[in-house]
């Protein structure tokens, strides 16, 4: 797999009111992560004195208050009895808790999740944790953020916090407890209020799948004890500016709030260090007095860099980051310290000429090819499962992620900008975030009480998220766009927190009236379209920014169906097309299959059985996929409407879902992620459904030359029709492409279904690239005039049954795994041993451990692959040692569209 990074400790945070009563504040701090473990007892939390230290709890005991009778008080005072409360982790929803604790069946599995009672998340929950001091000499606080959706808070029997002040899932909150906290164990207690995303500024979860029956109720992100002496240091960030497009300097503004937290005036002496430059000034403070510091290269020359390591995406150059060290001392003695990490870069996102949002990175423009994110249904965080969701994203040649909501922890953001992901968060659509400017969809207006939330939210987020190189931009709307009042509630918080990047009024094709257009576009599809739907510019085809887009339904792996659904389930899934389908969506649009099935049936036969609808499904996902990134990718140095982004709707799926994933709740891989896969390659040769053209597409930044380019048409049998060669090739870099060759509109003989084989070859006449598309000579039409927001109708379907006739082909294998440090890697040689011409189509191979069951995740250097008589490949699978079955060899798995399946050890 991909070496893991270090990540990075962050700990300053604006703290714009301190006190009891917990004002909402405009900022967060993050910190290392030290889970808990989802089972046995709570443990109680050791709190060290050290100055600058932010401690968090390790976890809690939850009740629904319905069955505690005691008071506050008495719940929040150490010692008291928590017979019977569940143990949760440091970051938990309630029912994330009570999966966990084995109160109910896996609610990723048939219709579980239906049979959880939702009257039992209509009333508060009780979270209760216990932490320890030595001393009470430090001055003490609880900071927080993650609360869903709001929550009256406690400490050692007294109320530190109304709800009406802890409310939002994103507003950061700093409560001063110095005078309650005692030498030994202490107690903190939430109660947490019913989260409903329609009245309340947090999370909902929309039409991606089936929400959960507590709607995320809980605490989703850490709560720390921090502890400090007299001077406090909070918002600590850098504005860095890059010089473009030279890239020979850099400066950098490093700030920060200096605090007084005491009733006598103070000078603290505030000392930095970035690298080898170090800074220092003293700041006089009166009696509670907070000042902001600043030190720039107009008074330390060394903030102005010269020859700076800058940041880059993936694939476009590395991924430095500097570390800035803040301290505040008071009479020689350390009373605070801040840590933050940072990237120098420069993004910009004008307008073009066609009115789409162009994105350049250091001074290069940027196609944005990405997906968007869902996290866990019950946002249960796990690094290193998210760790592998970023990998695939790399894997595929992905550059972005966006997040629609759900914005999640540090980590997160800490692991896009070590592995040069670039991230897209915003605001979500479909509840209460837009209720004020959405029409018939659901969420309330707005009141009174939403504004300072909202506010407060954006400026948490943004004192939160300013300092990641990997972010981009802030979609400030989604569906909709803020009207005059909300924009400027949240420019404002951006512009007090310093944000560095470009603000976008929506994801849709919408204005608000600071900002103006948003450059990017919602047409859709999000439903079964054909392939060649992706090239016409219009609606959703390849123009513009199309910020949410795809095919929509999505068939995970056979393997992956068998651990979701029933077997009644099973037989339903290719019987009856008009079924609803549970893990589809909660939405009468996509609840169904009927679109999806009708074409499926249409292009490639009806589907014999469970087996032959998911191999046919595989097939259809990997050309839609495919075509969907090509064509973006194609037209992207289009002299007129160019594509400039395309965000794949979605990346991955938060449960066992049918539809919107690249890959399956459990990393399996299956024809969508690998036909996304193979149109990431690098340096790529492929196909246009609109003109028939061959072009070679260079994603690597230095042009390509000596290239040579083949396209063979075949039958299904294999029989040759055409074959032309073109050599001489030279392509620029950064995304630039190159047309080989047209295929001609008719070729004599060709059958109705066809292949076509597309090879490029080096200079040094090694392949470097190859395609296999299966094509018709009838066309897909489309109905434009019958387009919804959802999809566009098919009225005749391309003559893809032919492939059935294929005749079965053998495939040998020999694989053999060799395992360092932790990683195993197999290497599989497959070669096609038939005798006649027929080829192997789409031959996929999976790593399986000693019960056959998938090994995952997983990287193949390629996948799915096709081969013609005596052709072999050579593909390597590296995975983690300890997801083998008890260390055991792993085998390798083999099939096809027309291979049989066979599994050969792989030790």
């Amino acid at each position: 797999m991909f070496p893991r990074p270090a990540l990075g400790r962050r700990y300053a945070v604006p703290a714009l009111v301190l006190g009891l009563l917990g004002s909402l504040t405009g900022g967060a701090w993050t910190g290392a992560r030290q889970p808990a473990p989802p089972h046995g007892p709570v443990r109680t939390t050791l709190v060290p004195s050290a100055a600058g230290a932010g401690t968090p709890l390790a976890g809690y005991a939850i009740q629904s208050s319905a069955k505690v009778g005691d008071s506050p008080a008495a719940i929040s005072s150490p010692g008291y009895p928590a017979t019977g409360w569940y143990p949760a982790g440091p970051r938990s929803t309630v029912l994330a808790a009570l999966l966990d604790d084995g109160v109910y069946a896996d609610p990723f599995y048939s219709t579980n999740q239906q049979k959880i009672p939702r009257a039992d998340f209509q009333v508060p929950w009780w979270y209760r944790s216990d932490f320890t001091l030595s001393d009470t000499a430090r001055r003490t606080f609880l900071d927080f953020s993650g609360v869903i959706s709001a929550a009256d808070v406690y400490v050692n029997g007294h109320q530190v916090a109304k709800a009406a002040d802890v409310t939002g899932a994103y507003t950061h909150h700093e409560l001063d407890i110095t005078s309650l906290v005692r030498s030994g164990t202490n107690t903190v207690a939430f109660r947490i209020r019913p989260n409903d995303p329609d009245k309340d500024l947090t999370m909902g979860w929309i039409d991606w799948l089936q929400p959960p029956p507590d709607r995320n109720m809980g605490i989703v992100r850490d709560v720390l004890v921090r502890r400090g002496g007299p001077v406090a240091l909070r918002d600590a960030h850098v504005v860095a500016r890059l010089a473009v497009p030279s890239l020979a300097s850099a400066d950098l503004t490093v700030k920060a709030r200096v605090r007084n937290d005491t009733g006598s005036a103070v000078t603290a002496e505030v000392t930095g260090r970035i690298g080898a430059t170090t800074f220092t000034r003293r700041v006089p403070l009166a009696a509670h007095e907070t000042r902001t510091v600043a030190f720039s290269p107009a008074d330390t020359p060394g903030l102005r860099l010269t020859s700076p390591k800058v940041w880059w995406p993936a694939g476009m150059g590395g991924q430095p980051l500097y570390d800035l060290d803040l301290t505040a001392s008071v009479a020689g003695t350390t009373s605070d310290t801040a840590h933050e990490s940072f990237g120098v870069r420069d993004v910009q996102a004008p307008l073009n000429a066609d009115g789409a949002r162009q994105y350049r990175i250091n001074g290069r423009r940027l196609l944005i090819k990405g997906g968007g994110w869902s996290p866990d249904e019950f946002l249960r965080w796990d690094t290193t499962y998210v760790e592998d969701r970023l990998k695939y994203a790399l894997d595929l040649g992905l550059n972005t992620i966006r997040l629609e909501g759900h914005l999640e922890p540090d980590e997160f953001f800490d692991l896009a900008d070590r592995y040069g992901i670039l991230t897209l968060p915003g605001w979500e659509c479909c509840d209460k975030w837009e209720g004020q400017v959405n029409g018939s969809e659901t969420g309330e207006p707005w009141t009174e009480a939403d504004y300072p939330v909202a506010r407060a939210s954006m400026a948490a987020e943004a004192a939160r998220l300013r300092d990641h190189p990997s972010v981009v931009s802030f979609l400030i709307g989604s569906d909709f766009a803020p009207d005059a009042r909300i924009e400027k509630t949240y420019l404002d918080a951006l512009q007090a927190a310093d944000w560095p990047d470009p603000v976008v009024s929506a994801a849709s094709d919408n204005s608000s009236p600071e900002l103006g257009s948003s450059g990017m576009k919602m047409t859709g599809p999000y439903d079964w379209v054909p392939p060649g739907y992706w090239y016409a510019k219009r609606e959703g085809g390849a123009t513009g920014f199309n910020s949410e887009t795809s095919a929509g339904t999505a068939i995970p792996t056979l393997d992956t169906l068998r651990r979701m659904l029933s077997p009644a389930e099973l037989d339903t899934l290719w019987k009856d097309p008009a079924a609803r389908q549970y893990h589809r969506s909660p939405s009468s649009v996509f609840g169904t299959l009927k679109i999806y099935d009708a074409a499926l049936t249409g292009r490639y036969g009806a589907p014999k059985s469970l087996a032959d609808y998911v191999r046919k499904a595989q097939l259809a996902q990997y050309e839609n996929v495919r075509a969907q990134y090509e064509a973006y990718q194609r037209n992207a140095t289009d002299s007129a409407k160019p594509s400039t982004g395309v965000i794949h709707w979605m990346f991955d799926s938060g449960w066992t879902s049918l539809h919107w994933q690249l890959m399956d709740r459990y990393l399996d891989q299956g024809g969508a992620y690998f036909g996304a896969k193979k149109a990431g390659e690098p340096l790529h040769i492929q196909y246009s459904y609109d003109d028939r053209s061959v072009v070679v597409v260079n994603h690597r930044h230095g042009s390509a030359t000596g290239l040579t380019a083949r396209a063979t048409l075949f039958d299904p049998d294999g029989a040759q029709r055409y074959d032309k060669k073109v050599g001489g090739l030279t392509v620029s870099g950064d995304g630039a492409h190159g047309t080989a060759l047209t295929l001609p509109s008719s070729v004599g003989g060709l059958s109705s279904t066809y292949l076509l084989r597309l090879v490029l070859t080096g200079a040094d006449g090694k392949e470097v690239s190859r395609n296999v598309y299966w094509l018709s000579t009838r066309s897909d039409t489309l109905d434009c005039s019958g387009t919804t927001w959802y999809y566009t109708p098919t009225t005749t379907y391309a003559d893809l049954k032919g492939l059935a006739s294929m005749a079965q082909v053998p495939v040998s294998a020999t694989a053999a795994t060799e395992s360092s440090e932790g990683t195993s890697t197999t290497t599989v040689t497959l070669r096609n041993t038939g005798s006649g011409k027929t080829p192997a189509l789409l031959t996929d191979v999976h790593l399986v451990d000693a019960r056959g069951k998938p090994v995952l995740p997983v990287r193949w250097s390629d996948n799915e692959v096709s081969l013609w008589p005596g052709e072999s490949v050579t593909l390597t699978a590296t995975c983690r040692t300890a997801d083998l079955l008890h260390g055991s060899a792993p085998g390798v798995r083999i099939s096809g569209w027309n291979t049989p399946e066979r599994t050969v050890p792989a030790a």
